[in-house]
């Protein structure tokens, strides 16, 4: 009899089998009763788990599932875009950078929304389609935050907005593989944590949540500049941040805003913008002209555009680019801090995959008569015989006292019974018992 936890793993993978083949039907122009005489008929493998719930629940409950299963899948391939070409690709791709340039991002976790989500656009665009690979400490590294506000972003603001689907968990060396939506989840935002407890929260200052945006309904960035900026030190949470960012992208694109009108296009509120473009002019990458604001020469050389050698040089840090503005905030060398870190994790993890592989060694089998037969796998578990209890345990050696999780198999060989073991311990014994015999047959 299997576990709970194994038969919920086992649905859980049907259920991905199912929708996976759903999406291949709604795909190719067919229907629900299609996909109900596939999934029914007795001999088609993927059909495997809803007829299980047909055997188990009844025939209408499986016609309810494969519904459900239906309704989803439709919507999916109404939502998503059929790429036919490469070049066509590259037209997806652009036309998903517009949409997020003109998506207000609202907040401080807003903001960090737009740097993962422009870390996965540059993976995209070297993919060469909304298709992509990346792993959680590569999309950190690219956008220049930590892993655990990468995960927060991924769970409040882009997956359920739509704009992104983790179609596999990454394996070993292999990073999840992602596809890039443009957004179009937009009603089920998921509400801030204050929000959906009984008792009612005021919004937080410090995250900008307004019960009424002072922002526009559109804005207006150059998310390329951002892209090459955010990766810097001086924009980490601790240095400029990713407000200073957004103004700077908008500034960008459109040179000679007012606060006003840099509130609509860099989605930020009145305060921040006031408190962003006062400190951006301290240090020279801003100046004002009457009412408007825009990027000084040295900030243009930092995003990496040719300076105007007519324009005076202000006097502060930007002469020295931004690795000197790091320096002045304190955070010069997070960004090696944390690929540090990463790579000591991955040689963690890569050792531990070693050791498991160890223990996962390749079945040998031998031809004989026409027929494989299994080679024993050599063991170097055989025990002492006064570890050995009479009833078939095994006594630890060091309290006398026998171990719940060990049995001895006929052979005199250790046996581990873990909740993971689908035989028991007779059958894993006559198992190897078996194999041992043709084994000796057959020498």
């Amino acid at each position: 009899m299997s576990l709970r936890s194994d038969r919920q793993g086992a649905a859980e993978h049907g259920h991905r089998i199912t929708a996976a083949i759903a999406c291949h039907v709604a795909r190719a122009g067919g229907t629900a009763d299609h996909l109900t005489r596939l999934l029914l008929h007795p001999e088609h493998e993927g059909g495997r788990h809803a007829r299980h719930i047909a055997l188990r629940s009844g025939q209408p409950q499986a016609l309810e599932y494969i519904h459900r299963v239906w309704t989803s899948a439709s919507s999916v391939i109404k939502g998503s875009t059929r790429v036919e070409s490469r070049h066509h690709a590259y037209e997806v791709l652009a036309a998903l950078r517009d949409r997020i340039e003109t998506t207000p991002w609202r907040g401080e976790r807003g903001r960090t929304a737009l740097r993962v989500l422009r870390a996965h656009l540059n993976f995209a665009e070297i993919a060469g389609g909304p298709l992509h690979h990346a792993s959680e400490r590569q999309t950190a590294e690219e956008a220049g935050i930590s892993r655990t506000t990468l995960r927060a972003v991924y769970e409040l603001i882009l997956k359920p907005r739509g704009w992104l689907r983790r179609l596999r968990a990454g394996h070993g060396r292999e990073g999840s593989t992602w596809y890039l939506n443009d957004g179009n989840n937009r009603c089920n935002r998921t509400s801030s944590p204050s929000r959906v407890r009984t008792t009612p929260f005021p919004p937080d200052p410090a995250l900008e949540e307004w019960p009424t945006p002072e922002t526009a309904t559109a804005a207006d960035i150059d998310s390329t500049v951002i892209a090459r900026l955010m990766g810097n030190d001086a924009f980490t949470h601790q240095g400029l941040g990713s407000s200073a960012l957004m103004v700077i992208g908008a500034l960008h694109v459109r040179s000679g805003q007012s606060v006003e009108e840099l509130v609509g296009s860099s989605s930020v509120s009145r305060a921040t913008a006031y408190r962003t473009l006062r400190r951006l002019s301290l240090h020279g990458l801003v100046r004002q002209t009457d009412q408007t604001w825009t990027l000084t020469p040295q900030a243009l050389q930092g995003i990496g555009l040719p300076p105007d050698a007519s324009e005076p040089r202000p006097k502060g840090l930007p002469a020295q680019g931004w690795d000197a503005l790091a320096h002045a905030y304190g955070t010069a060398g997070t960004a090696a801090r944390r690929k540090a870190l990463h790579m000591a994790e991955r040689a963690v993890y890569r050792q531990a995959l070693e050791r498991l592989t160890e223990h996962r060694s390749k079945a040998v089998v031998i031809v004989r008569d026409g027929r494989q037969v299994l080679v024993p796998a050599p063991r170097a578990d055989e025990i002492p015989a006064h570890w050995c209890s009479p009833d078939g345990s095994v006594l630890d050696p060091t309290t006398g006292r026998p171990a719940a999780d060990w049995r001895v198999a006929t052979d005199g060989r250790l046996i581990l019974i873990t909740p993971a073991d689908q035989r028991s311990y007779d059958e894993l014994a006559a198992a190897h018992a078996q194999a041992l015999s043709e084994w000796e047959s057959a020498a």
